[in-house]
């Protein structure tokens, strides 16, 4: 079902479109752009809420500056949906987040508007200022505008980059989209120093009466700029008790203003045009605006709901006739806190994901023990290492392409001081429709080369659970990283007793002739089912659940090369460096000769799709692994 666009929108196929209306007309666009996105979500999913508190932004930021020339970098881009349909992909909007369709942020090779791609937050200040400096030493009279959300804001790298920004004498417009809402709620100092900002009564009324004044005067020449500048700062430093945090570093501060006032927005963008080096506009908006469920309702549930009635505001779930699977990130949420109530050291970290990590849960029930820390996965895993040092036992929850960001902190922070720090590694293998940005492809090869460092993967439900109790027991000093999928499980009945693993040691399935496959993690249950259809045509093949990756279980694979002349090797990670390279390393190292061959994620960037698409295209699906089966046993040519 394909989504008709209001008569405005209809005629608009790029900026240019855009830039030909009346200013009055732009409110009735803004309307007609918000409920093409409520439309279309509904339908298809993808992200929400985010998108719509910024469609007048995004109107007034496409009629004022000249993108592509001017460039504009989104953060994050979960607000980009307006964005992209004003850009000339209206009428391809409906394969956002579909398998070989738009993506759901904004990729550099999808569109010249899209001037930056952007998945992981915090980054969109440093990408605007590159472009910024690039363009001041070509001589370029280029805009280059950042839009930041108050809760990516909340990155590191956003700090550096304003630092810079303030010091580099650049064009660049920085402007904070403050919602109070990154998934979750924002937490920190900084979202209080933003809502002293936004209620002090006594700062917005002077604020408004001199605007005009401020704008004007930058116009004409050095002395009154200077004079609009000692005015400025006036105000500020008089009415607000902390004013001076966006001034300390020289980046001149505007607003704040209202964020769905689309022509006082045109207004502000027009002057701002004229004035000169680097500035940052305080935008309010409202999460989900314009549509009364998401703006009433719970803002983490609407930032990516799934498809629902756009009438009633019921978001769709599917009703199961038989128990299903629980989600291996329920089960960790779940099992942590029942851990904790058996270990007081147990703490809980996450860097602003505690909905999608499931560590609300124990943030619920043990608020002094579990702590959401911003979007600041750098500073989550030093603050772990830190509890550590203490004798707590901290477990960690970081989405493993997240966990890259602090790749730098687990080896210097962690590793090289042997201190033991739990990694729970969410979203490993495919995200699904997110992405290039947020698969989780990497952790199995960037940790195995770690000293001071376990390894591990669970194949279902029980696994984890037994993995997360062992990682609690006292053991020397090591960090421990169990990663898991996306998505379901395999056991219904999930809650099994929990029991303590030996670490590096793997388990064996089914013993056979031939060949052998040997799997880690979840994907290891496509194995069992390739397994399972082939005994019943008489082809008996072994199947190894290894379980880690670091330390392996060396005396189980001298079984199995002893045994065995053909292995398969099968992970949910990228091939080079990863666990079927760590068979391999064996192999050679103890001189056995056999036939290996590894199915995993290629070396190469895999696009946006459902895991079980991705899983497909890259061959470790059932059928890829039967296929690579018939393949080493001659049962077919290759």
């Amino acid at each position: 079902m394909l989504i008709t666009p209001g008569k405005l929108l209809a005629q608009i196929n790029s900026p240019d479109d855009l830039k030909k209306l009346d200013q009055a007309q732009l409110v009735q666009l803004s309307d007609e752009l918000r409920h093409f996105i409520i439309d279309n979500v509904s339908v298809y999913g993808g992200h929400f809420g985010a998108s719509l508190g910024v469609v007048e932004l995004t109107v007034a930021l496409h009629y004022v500056f000249n993108a592509p020339y001017d460039q504009l970098v989104w953060d994050v881009g979960h607000q980009a949906y307006g964005h992209k349909i004003l850009t000339g992909r209206r009428d391809e909007f409906h394969t956002n987040r579909v398998y070989k369709g738009l993506s759901g942020f904004p990729r550099r090779h999808e569109s010249p508007y899209d001037a930056f791609g952007v998945g992981h937050s915090s980054t969109s200040v440093s990408a605007a200022l590159g472009m910024a400096v690039a363009s001041k030493y070509k001589g370029e009279d280029r805009q280059h505008i950042a839009v930041i959300g108050d809760g990516a804001l909340t990155g590191g790298i956003a700090f550096e980059g304003m630092n810079h920004a303030g010091v580099s004498d650049s064009n660049i417009l920085i402007i904070l989209n403050d919602n109070c809402m990154a998934i979750d709620p924002n937490v920190g100092a900084l979202k209080d120093y933003l809502t002293d900002i936004t209620t002090s009564r006594a700062y917005n009324k002077l604020k408004d009466e001199v605007w005009n004044l401020l704008g004007k005067l930058s116009n004409f020449g050095k002395s009154a700029q200077e004079i609009a500048s000692k005015v400025e700062t006036g105000i500020k430093s008089t009415l607000l008790s902390q004013s001076n945090f966006f001034e300390s570093l020289n980046l001149r501060y505007f607003g704040p203003v209202d964020g769905h006032d689309v022509n006082h927005l045109v207004n502000i963008f027009e002057d701002l045009k004229n004035i000169k080096g680097p500035k940052i506009l305080h935008c309010v908006t409202v999460k989900g605006k314009g549509y009364a469920p998401a703006e009433k309702g719970n803002a983490t549930t609407w930032h990516a709901p799934g498809t629902f009635d756009k009438i009633t505001g019921e978001i769709f779930k599917k009703i199961q006739d038989v128990p299903q699977p629980p989600k291996y990130q329920d089960v960790f949420g779940h099992t942590l806190v029942e851990l904790a109530r058996a270990n007081d050291k147990i703490v809980g970290i996450t860097p602003a994901m505690p909905s999608g990590s499931s560590m609300n849960i124990m943030m619920k029930e043990m608020p002094d023990r579990a702590f959401d820390v911003g979007i600041a996965e750098q500073h989550a895993v030093t603050f772990s290492a830190g509890l550590a040092t203490q004798g707590l036992i901290p477990f960690c929850n970081i989405y493993s392409s997240f966990m890259q960001r602090a790749y730098d902190q687990v080896i210097h922070d962690v590793c090289i001081q042997n201190l033991p720090v739990n990694f729970c590694l969410d979203r490993a293998g495919f995200a699904g429709a997110d992405g290039a940005t947020h698969h989780g492809a990497y952790d199995l090869s960037f940790f195995r080369c770690l000293p001071n460092m376990i390894v591990s993967a669970p194949m279902n439900e029980e696994e984890l659970r037994d993995l997360l109790y062992t990682a609690q027991l006292p053991r020397a000093e090591q960090a421990f990283s169990i990663r898991y999928p996306r998505g379901q499980g395999v056991m219904p009945e999930w809650r099994t007793a929990m029991k303590a693993i030996t670490i590096g040691t793997g388990r064996i399935l089914r013993e056979g002739h031939d060949l052998a496959i040997l799997s880690i993690g979840h994907v290891g249950n496509y194995a069992a089912e390739v397994c399972d259809a082939l005994a019943e045509q008489n082809i008996r093949i072994g199947h190894y659940d290894m379980r880690f990756v670091k330390p392996l279980d060396e005396a189980l694979l001298h079984a199995i090369f002893a045994r065995y002349k053909k292995v398969l090797t099968i992970e949910d990670g990228c091939l080079p460096g990863g666990f079927g390279s760590a068979i391999l390393e064996f192999m050679a190292d103890h001189h056995y000769n056999a036939e290996v061959r590894r199915l995993g994620i290629p070396d190469k960037v895999v696009e946006h799709g459902e895991q079980s698409e991705l899983h497909h295209e890259c061959g470790f699906d059932v059928a890829g692994i039967e296929r690579a089966v018939a393949e080493m046993l001659e049962l077919v040519s290759r």
